[in-house]
């Protein structure tokens, strides 16, 4: 199966990771001669649409005048991303419960690969997949970050449990101050929808939460920023000076 992404940082990434890609759709006012360079030089299909007909193409979204035809993107096993853990590395893993916003996954993705998370999991059948919006966002992440997409979180987290994992919630109720928090062991860190938090049945498999202190009168961080002052806790912890 293939499909198109979109953005000149998402093509710019394909082409820089020599991906394959089976046709470049530009728009008729686009501009940028060092990408055009780089589509001559690969002798990529091409071919020149009206901006209009790319905004029809993609449902308004903000493409950039460029897109690329490219296979689904890959996803991994559990068990693969178990033993894609490098040895002497203690593993950590982001699941997503039920997150639903494509910008929220892509922020996620980016955040993933500057500390070196080794694997996401997203559920199959609720939450954000893996779409052309997340890789623009992503900025190339999605193809550096290894994504399971599972049928079934809750019975996930017990597999991983068995195999010496502990998971940590992102939630304020029975909470400590991440601060506080210990993270030197192989860990799983699940972050819930950004509606709803965590649900029930995945909170019960949590061995502890934390939370992020407010101070002001908003009540919670954005789901992607959240996720990204926890994990650099947990590298600063993992790595300190």
């Amino acid at each position: 199966m293939t499909q198109y992404v979109y953005g000149k940082n998402v093509v710019k990434a394909l082409l820089a990771d020599e991906k394959k890609v089976y046709e470049i759709i530009l728009s008729d006012g686009f501009r940028d001669k060092e990408l055009e360079q780089e589509i001559r030089k690969r002798k990529i299909p091409c071919k020149v649409n009206s901006r209009k007909k790319m905004d029809t193409m993609f449902s308004g979204s903000n493409h950039q005048g460029i897109a690329a035809k490219i296979d689904d993107y890959k996803t991994y096993t559990i068990e693969e991303l178990v033993a894609g853990v490098p040895k002497g590395k203690t593993p950590l893993f982001v699941m997503l419960d039920e997150l639903e916003d494509p910008h929220n996954l892509g922020a996620i993705l980016r955040t993933c690969d500057c500390v070196g998370v080794d694997g996401v999991i997203i559920g199959k059948h609720r939450g954000v997949k893996l779409t052309p919006t997340v890789a623009k966002v992503s900025t190339g992440a999605i193809d550096t970050v290894k994504v399971a997409v599972v049928t079934n979180l809750a019975q996930t987290l017990k597999g991983l449990k068995k195999e010496g994992f502990w998971v940590a919630g992102a939630d304020f109720d029975n909470s400590q101050d991440y601060r506080q928090a210990s993270y030197d062991m192989p860990l799983v860190l699940v972050v819930g929808s950004e509606g709803f938090g965590i649900s029930p049945l995945v909170k019960k498999n949590c061995d502890f939460f934390v939370r992020l202190p407010m101070e002001g009168s908003v009540s919670s961080l954005n789901a992607s920023v959240a996720c990204a002052v926890l994990l650099y806790q947990i590298y600063a912890q993992r790595n300190p000076l």
